[in-house]
């Protein structure tokens, strides 16, 4: 057998025991997806109507939920790939990570399982979501198949970069609740982010900070393909925040696997 079906095949074992054990430990999961939906909930019911007063232009609470919506979508992943960091944490300070390293497998098979089955973890739960995004009047109705292709294919080249960051945090932690904390800046950046809020109604000296981070990018990209926002160089941005986040996530996650263990 090859170097490559072998990894193949290694890689398609590892993905179906995470998925199984997501079907089996389903809590963490629901917990992490009922957050972006409460928020939502929270911001379009509660603080719809004066939140919306910042969009400027006499905009109504549905307004503010197409402007809130691919903020949310992007806040979903960041907090689905915080079980991921939960669940490589227990992997390797349970001891199936040394079990695994005996075995004739392929050495990155571990990571790739994790990595595969977050990211359809992290679609699953967009989808889920969205769904409910729409049930409260969320419209994307001038978004052509194609923007919507490219809405669909933005959201999982994120989840992916995220991905690999917090396999990264996982591996380096120490217990679960370390990898829980490690991983948090994947929830809190959203918030300062124009998920909520155009950047513009906020202050001068925390614009910067909301501009040059990667989430606000991937939020204007995302509502220019689904809203017919203008997306500039956003676009651009985005694109090279994941693929320089996925990068780097996946070398320091192979450099710590691949250290000896002490």
């Amino acid at each position: 057998m090859s170097s490559l079906s072998l990894a193949v095949r290694d890689s398609s074992t590892m993905l179906r025991r995470n998925l199984l054990h997501a079907r089996r430990y389903p809590s963490l999961t629901l917990n992490l997806l009922l957050t972006p939906i409460v928020l939502l909930l929270l911001f379009v019911y509660i603080f719809g109507d004066a939140m919306s007063a910042g969009l400027g232009g006499g905009a109504d609470r549905s307004d503010y939920i197409a402007y809130i919506v691919p903020g949310i979508l992007l806040m979903t992943i960041g907090g689905t790939v915080v079980g991921t960091a939960v669940s490589v944490s227990n992997d390797m300070t349970e001891g199936i990570i040394a079990r695994f390293r005996t075995m004739a497998i392929h050495r990155g098979s571990v990571l790739i399982g994790h990595v595969i089955g977050s990211v359809l973890q992290s679609i699953a739960s967009v989808v889920l979501v969205g769904a409910v995004a729409l049930a409260i009047g969320f419209r994307a109705t001038d978004a052509t198949p194609l923007e919507w292709l490219a809405a669909f294919g933005l959201l999982a080249l994120v989840a992916l970069a995220l991905t690999w960051v917090s396999v990264g945090m996982g591996l380096i932690s120490p217990n679960a609740e370390a990898a829980s904390n490690n991983a948090l800046p994947l929830i809190i950046l959203p918030f300062i982010s124009s998920a909520f809020v155009p950047l513009d109604t906020m202050p001068g000296w925390f614009q910067p900070i909301a501009e040059y981070q990667p989430f606000t990018p991937a939020i204007e990209t995302l509502r220019g393909l689904l809203l017919g926002s203008e997306i500039g160089n956003n676009g651009w941005l985005a694109l090279a925040w994941c693929l320089g986040l996925t990068v780097l996530g996946y070398r320091w996650s192979k450099s710590v696997f691949n250290r000896d263990p002490k």
